[in-house]
């Protein structure tokens, strides 16, 4: 039969390991489900920061250089940016009108979560329904010891390599 010490022992990483989803709010890099990104706040990971800007621009950064926008600045104020349980990443004004919106509804409601990932990209999973294309390398690449990478173009389209 099993001590309570041992019981203790074999619950508590259990226990720490669920408390990792008790607090979406905690992941720096992570936008969940009816979750807001308000102006002057952002998502960061390393380098990478995704910055809901005050004047209604949603901009990635990679080491304070901008990779990718909306391109919805001074279109109006107050904005924030939603994850929506359809799967659609919008951009609102301050009056709830939509501004900007990845275009990923009409999946139902579901849970997904916007993540601004370790290669720079930003991607809607739930599965996958959207990414801003912005990674480092070019979709699919895995760099190992030793490898190098570089894009490539060619008649069917970017390939990195």
């Amino acid at each position: 039969m099993a001590t309570p010490a041992s019981l203790a022992f074999l619950t508590l990483p259990a226990l720490l390991f669920l408390s990792l989803f008790t607090s979406p709010s905690s992941a720096e890099n992570i936008l969940y489900t009816n979750e807001v990104l308000y102006s002057d706040n952002s998502l960061t990971y390393n380098y990478y920061r995704l910055t809901m800007q005050r004047d209604c621009n949603l901009v990635l950064y990679d080491n304070g250089y901008p990779v990718w926008a909306t391109n919805t600045g001074g279109l109006a104020s107050g904005c924030y940016l939603k994850m929506q349980g359809d799967g659609n990443l919008v951009v609102y004004s301050n009056g709830n009108n939509a501004i900007w919106a990845s275009n990923t509804g009409g999946g139902g409601n579901a849970n997904f979560v916007l993540v601004l990932q370790r290669d720079r990209n930003v991607v809607v999973y739930g599965p996958a329904r959207w990414a801003s294309h912005s990674n480092a390398y070019g979709s699919g690449v895995a760099i190992t010891d030793g490898q190098k990478a570089s894009n490539v173009s060619t008649t069917t389209g970017d390939i990195a390599m």
